[in-house]
C-alpha cells in the first residue's frame, strides 16, 4: 500500500505544503500569499479558493511524483475541547472552521483544504493534535471565577512531537514519559504532559503564562479591567492589542529575537530588561508545570524558534536547572509531526477519532 501523503499546514501570509512517502520528505514549499490580496478577505475561511488554487498549480507541477496519493493530513485548527489525536475531516468540523466558530484563525484551512484534496483525489482527509486539545484533569480548569473556565490552548502538534521523540531515545513511548514542555514561538505554552497527555498548559494565545513577542500572557486584573472600561479600545481591538500588540513587540518595537539580542550587545538596557522579564516569567511558569507533575519528570523540552536563542536558553536555565535535565530542541516540527500521524493511520497502528 502506498504510503504517500499530502501535508497541508496554512500561515498567516503563506501555506506550507509538502510531499511524504512514510517518513521521507519528497518535496516541500512555502507557498506565499501576497498580504494586499489576502487583505481582500473579510475572513480566513473566504481565502479558500485563492490559496487551494496555488496549491493545486505546486501540486501539478510535481508531475508522476505526486501520484499514487494515500491521505491528505492538514493542520488542526481551533475547534471544541478534544482529547489528543488524529480526527477524521467531517461535516461537522467543516462547519464550525468555515463559521468561525472558535476562532478566525489561519489554520482554519487546514481542514478546509484537506478535505478538499481529499474528495479531489479520493482519499481520506484527517488532521492530529490540533491547538485545542484537552486531557486536563478537573481541578486544572478551575479559575476562581465560576463564569470563566480555564482552557487548553497550546502548540500541541509540536510539543507532542518533540516530546515524542525524545520519548523514543530513552527507548520509551511518548506515553511511558512525564515531560515539561514549552513550545517557545509567537506565543509561549508551557505544558505539563503525563502518560503523553497534556493535563495541564497555560492558555498560549489569551489567557495564563509568560508574555511573548506580541502576546500580553498574564496581567494584572484589575488594570486589565479598567483598561477595557477605558473607552479608549472597542472589545476587537482590546483582543488585538492582548495577541497581536503586547510582549516584545510594545516594548521595544520588535518581534524580531535576533534584533532584541542585537540591542542587548549594543548595551540597550530597556532592550534587556524586557528581554530578562520574558525569560523570568517563562522560567516561572515551567515551575508551576513542574508542580503539576509533583516534581516527577524526565526532563524540560524547551522547542520552538526563540529556542534558537542561546542567550534566552542561558536566561531560563538560571532559574530552572535545579529542577531537572534541560533539552533544547529548537525549530518546529509540525510538518514532521502531521506526516507521522498519518503515516500511524496508514499503517492501521492509529485509528481515526470521530469530531
Amino acid at each position: 500500500m502506498s504510503q504517500k501523503m499530502l501535508i497541508i499546514n496554512p500561515g498567516s501570509t503563506s501555506t506550507k505544503v509538502a510531499l511524504f512517502e512514510g517518513e521521507v520528505r519528497l518535496a516541500e514549499v512555502a507557498v506565499s500569499h501576497d498580504r494586499a490580496e489576502l487583505a481582500r478577505f473579510d475572513n480566513v475561511a473566504d481565502q479558500f479558493e485563492y490559496r487551494t488554487r496555488l496549491i493545486e498549480d505546486w501540486i501539478e507541477s510535481l508531475g508522476d511524483q505526486a501520484t499514487e496519493i494515500a491521505a491528505v493530513i492538514g493542520r488542526g485548527a481551533p475547534l471544541k475541547p478534544l482529547e489528543g489525536g488524529s480526527y477524521e475531516i467531517n461535516e461537522k468540523m467543516l462547519a464550525d472552521v468555515r463559521c468561525m466558530r472558535y476562532s478566525n484563525h489561519a489554520s482554519n484551512l487546514g481542514p478546509v483544504i484537506a478535505h478538499h484534496l481529499g474528495d479531489k483525489y479520493g482519499i481520506p482527509s484527517l488532521i492530529s493534535d490540533p491547538s485545542t486539545v484537552d486531557n486536563f484533569i478537573d481541578i486544572a480548569r478551575v479559575s476562581g471565577v465560576p463564569e470563566i473556565e480555564r482552557k487548553s490552548r497550546l502548540h500541541a502538534l509540536n510539543i507532542k512531537e518533540v516530546c515524542r521523540r525524545e520519548a523514543h531515545k530513552l527507548g520509551k513511548t511518548l506515553h511511558e514519559v512525564d515531560f515539561v514542555a514549552v513550545h517557545m514561538g509567537g506565543g509561549v505554552s508551557v505544558a505539563a504532559l503525563r502518560g503523553g497527555q497534556v493535563i495541564d498548559v497555560n492558555d498560549a494565545l489569551l489567557g495564563m503564562g509568560p508574555f511573548s513577542f506580541d502576546r500580553a500572557g498574564a496581567v494584572p486584573i484589575g488594570d486589565l479591567v479598567r483598561l477595557c472600561y477605558s473607552g479608549k479600545f472597542t472589545e476587537k481591538q482590546m483582543l488585538d492589542k492582548l495577541s497581536r500588540q503586547s510582549g516584545l513587540v510594545a516594548y521595544l518595537g520588535s518581534a524580531d529575537l535576533r534584533e532584541v539580542e542585537r540591542m542587548i550587545q549594543s548595551g540597550d538596557d530597556k532592550a534587556r530588561l524586557y528581554f530578562a522579564a520574558m525569560a523570568y516569567q517563562i522560567a516561572k511558569e515551567i515551575g508551576a508545570a513542574a508542580v503539576c507533575l509533583h516534581g516527577k519528570f524526565e526532563a524540560i523540552v524547551l522547542t520552538g524558534g526563540m529556542a534558537h536563542s542561546r542567550m534566552l536558553i542561558d536566561e531560563i536555565a538560571k532559574y530552572v536547572g535545579f529542577l531537572g535535565r534541560i533539552v533544547v530542541v529548537a525549530g518546529e516540527y509540525e510538518m514532521e509531526a502531521l506526516a507521522a500521524a498519518g503515516l500511524r493511520f496508514l499503517t492501521g497502528r492509529e485509528k481515526l477519532k470521530k469530531y
